[in-house]
């Protein structure tokens, strides 16, 4: 009986999720669901839901989960997945440095805010072939790349850094300044949740 319990327990706690990104900001996993399959409930930080694959949503889609405890179910016949960004109190030994470079403010019409609270602001960002944004400054953030891409960004030292993503791709970024250039042929698209 008691090996029976261990090995349910066991089956359960493999079964949850494991962070693919933690720090002392966020804790980064992805989620996937088969057809109808479901995950036992579970206690959740204050979170940001980024769906990939969902019948229920446009890839790209960002939603705000409130801290409480929930139980993962996928009800449709096909596979979902989605980034789940459960966020930890700030840091005290490590404030925000301040932005006075605002993607949004500089470019509009390539960054947009699908939603904003206190915790976060969440941008959808659009780059074009060979579009190259206006130097800009992020807080510390991380981005789920929604389509394959490849950027350079020049940081604010001057230095180039090679980025090429694929669809689904996550990343974690302290504050930055930088220019971005989407080198590729296709419109890439991408989601950044920007910290607070």
């Amino acid at each position: 009986m008691r090996l029976a319990l261990f090995l349910t327990f066991v089956a359960l706690a493999s079964a949850q999720p494991q962070p693919e990104l933690e720090n002392s900001w966020v804790r980064v996993s992805r989620i996937k669901l088969a057809p109808h399959e479901k995950l036992a409930r579970r206690p959740l930080s204050d979170s940001v839901v980024v769906y990939l694959s969902d019948p229920r949503h446009q890839p790209g889609d960002a939603s705000w989960r409130k801290a409480g405890k929930y139980a993962e179910a996928n009800p449709s016949a096909q596979p979902i997945e989605y980034v789940l960004t459960e966020l930890k109190p700030a840091p005290a030994n490590r404030p925000q440095p301040k932005v006075t470079l605002d993607p949004v403010k500089l470019d509009p019409s390539h960054h947009l805010v699908p939603f904003e609270n206190a915790r976060v602001r969440v941008l959808h960002t659009i780059l074009e072939p060979h579009l190259k944004s206006p130097p800009h400054q992020h807080p510390h953030y991380v981005v789920v790349y929604i389509t394959e891409l490849h950027t350079t960004m020049v940081l604010a030292d001057g230095k180039s850094v090679d980025n090429p993503r694929r669809p689904g791709d996550i990343a974690w970024r302290d504050f930055m300044q930088h220019e971005t250039e989407n080198i590729g042929d296709r419109t890439a698209l991408e989601i950044q949740i920007e910290l607070k």
